[in-house]
C-alpha cells in the first residue's frame, strides 16, 4: 500500500503574532470590560442627579442606580402654605447601553415625610424605579388612598414578595399603591433610615422603591441589603437581588443602587 504524504502548512510566526496582537488590541479587550452608561442630569437642590446602568465584564446587566453629589442635598425646596410637601424629579434612563426593565426613575423629595405617622413622617427621598412609561404612570388614579387595600388592587400572591403586604392608605394618584414589609425595623420600634418598598397598580407590578432619610444621607454612611424577590414578575427582564445606599468618599458622590440583577 502506498501512503500519500500530507504536508501540513503551518502559518509563519509573523502571522501568529499578528493574530495574537489583534485579539489583544485595546478594541478587542474593551469588548470584555465592564461599562457604565449615564442618563441626562436633572437639577436637584444645588446639584444634580442622574441614572446609571452598569454592565459586568461579560456585558451583562449588573446594576441600575441613581447618582448625585452632596450639593443635591442642599437648597431643597419647601412647600408654600397648603401646598404638597412632595417634590418629584423625573430622571430619564441612559439612551445608550443595554435596555432594562426600568423605564424611568422618579426621585421624590418628601420635605415633610408622609404617612404613616411616626414611621415615614421625617424628611426623606423616595427613589421610584418604574417599570412602566411616564405616560402610564401619570394616568394612575384611585378613588381614595384606602383603595390600596381593596381586593381589586391586591396583586396575585406570586407577584408579591414573601412577607410584604399592601394595606389601606398607601394608594397615591400618579404614583401607585405601596406594599410594605411589616418586619422592617421602622415598623418594629426602630427609627426609619433606609428601607425598600414595592409598588403596584391594577394588580400589576409598577415599581421598586428604595427610601432613605435626609439625615442618613448626610451622615455619609453606607447601607446594603438583599432584596426579597417575588416568585414572578409582570414584565420579563432582569431584577435586583440586592440594593444599597452608599457614599463614595473618593468620588464624593452618593449612589442608590439596585444590584445583582438576574
Amino acid at each position: 500500500m502506498i501512503r500519500a504524504r500530507v504536508q501540513v502548512r503551518r502559518p509563519p510566526m509573523v502571522a501568529i503574532a499578528t493574530i495574537a496582537a489583534a485579539l489583544l488590541s485595546p478594541w478587542a479587550m474593551a469588548q470584555t470590560k465592564a461599562a457604565s452608561y449615564e442618563g441626562s442630569p436633572v437639577r436637584l437642590g444645588h446639584g444634580s442627579a442622574h441614572t446609571i446602568v452598569r454592565t459586568d465584564a461579560e456585558g451583562g446587566l449588573a446594576s441600575i442606580g441613581v447618582v448625585f453629589g452632596a450639593a443635591a442635598l442642599v437648597g431643597l425646596p419647601t412647600p408654600a402654605a397648603g401646598a404638597s410637601p412632595n417634590f418629584p424629579y423625573l430622571l430619564p434612563m441612559p439612551t445608550t447601553g443595554p435596555k432594562t426593565v426600568v423605564d424611568h426613575v422618579v426621585v421624590n423629595w418628601e420635605s415633610a415625610g408622609h404617612p404613616p405617622p411616626h414611621v415615614y413622617d421625617v424628611q426623606h427621598f423616595d427613589f421610584h424605579f418604574y417599570f412602566v412609561s411616564h405616560e402610564e404612570q401619570m394616568r394612575i388614579t384611585f378613588g381614595s388612598e384606602s383603595e390600596s387595600g381593596d381586593p381589586g388592587q391586591q396583586p396575585p400572591a406570586d407577584l408579591m414578595p414573601a412577607g410584604y403586604v399592601m394595606p389601606p392608605g398607601t394608594a397615591v394618584a400618579q404614583m401607585g399603591a405601596h406594599a410594605i414589609d411589616p418586619k422592617a425595623p421602622e415598623f418594629n420600634g426602630q427609627p426609619f433610615t433606609v428601607t425598600l418598598i414595592y409598588g403596584y397598580y391594577n394588580k400589576q407590578q409598577l415599581f421598586i422603591e428604595p427610601m432613605a432619610t435626609l439625615a442618613f444621607l448626610r451622615s455619609k454612611q453606607s447601607y446594603s441589603a438583599p432584596v426579597v424577590r417575588p416568585a414572578a414578575y409582570t414584565k420579563t427582564g432582569a431584577y435586583p437581588s440586592s440594593y444599597s445606599v452608599k457614599y463614595d468618599k473618593r468620588k464624593k458622590v452618593y449612589e442608590v443602587t439596585l444590584g445583582e440583577l438576574r
